[in-house]
């Protein structure tokens, strides 16, 4: 009985396995949102924003980031309605929605020195979105949905105690997230890192940059909670720095020719200094 609601379940959703592949990695990707209900996403979550964080129009904060956001959107090759947005808060973050909007708080600038970082952090972001990361976490969850309440369901028709079948039932919900949801999201997170330092790379910005950046964050892991890496849903900083290591002769290869081609010197952006908040750019 159980088999063969598995598979009518299931299968369906597990053939569309296959149908999409991340830009630069080439990853296999589960997708089962159509684009038109991923841009809904964004411009839901959009709105939501609106309402609830302070939009700023200070230039110190707007002009580096549309610059170095346009740059880097047109790196993308994707003909997106790229807008960008910078909320008035002092949390060193940043996201791009699904529909290419990114939204870049100005905590951040407390940690970038040039238009080169900066584009660490939004190619990161824009990364996520170019990859459909969003659809592709969606379709994670409703498949690990589906699989849990399956197994739910089929441990339920063999246990008769109410106190096994929470014990059960806990299991399983902590089972999928430590050993399925939690991995696939540092996973996107890296590939995120991969893509955004081709991206700014491709844009013409040097992708040591990166490694400079980075190299500030690591300091905040080892101040922050000691989280276990299994609990995380980012990858720790260090790890991600050893990451940047691998992929940076691809990138700088894409970087010298670039420069070849047209010569850029990264813009400085001043800030002023101050200790870190403890809380690592998503």
């Amino acid at each position: 009985m159980m088999k063969r609601i598995l598979l009518t379940t299931l299968l369906p959703l597990l053939l569309v396995l296959g149908c999409a592949k991340a830009p630069v990695t080439g990853r296999t990707q589960l997708i089962m949102l159509d684009p038109q209900q991923e841009q809904a996403l964004g411009f839901q979550a959009e709105q939501e924003i609106f309402k609830t964080e302070k939009i700023t129009k200070d230039p110190r904060f707007t002009v580096p980031v549309e610059r170095v956001g346009m740059r880097l959107a047109k790196a993308t090759g994707l003909n997106l309605d790229w807008k960008f947005y910078v909320i008035e808060k002092d949390t060193p973050n940043a996201f791009c929605l699904a529909n290419g909007h990114v939204f870049v708080y100005t905590g951040l600038f407390k940690y970038v020195d040039n238009d080169a970082q900066l584009a660490t952090v939004m190619g990161h972001e824009i990364g996520h979105a170019i990859a459909h990361h969003v659809a592709e976490k969606v379709s994670v969850n409703m498949l690990t949905g589906i699989a849990t309440a399956v197994a739910v369901a089929a441990v339920n028709e063999h246990v008769k105690s109410n106190e096994e079948r929470m014990l059960y039932d806990a299991a399983l919900g902590i089972g999928s997230q430590v050993g399925v949801l939690l991995p696939y999201s540092r996973m996107q997170e890296s590939e995120a890192d991969h893509i955004g330092l081709i991206l700014m790379a491709e844009a013409c910005y040097d992708p040591r940059e990166a490694l400079k950046f980075w190299g500030k964050f690591s300091k905040l892991d080892r101040k922050g909670p000691q989280v276990p890496v299994y609990l995380r849903t980012h990858p720790l900083s260090a790890q991600r720095i050893e990451k940047l290591k691998q992929w940076m002769p691809q990138a700088l290869e894409i970087y010298n020719h670039c420069q070849r081609k047209s010569p850029n010197h990264s813009i400085k952006i001043p800030r002023k200094r101050s200790s870190p908040l403890g809380m690592p750019v998503s």
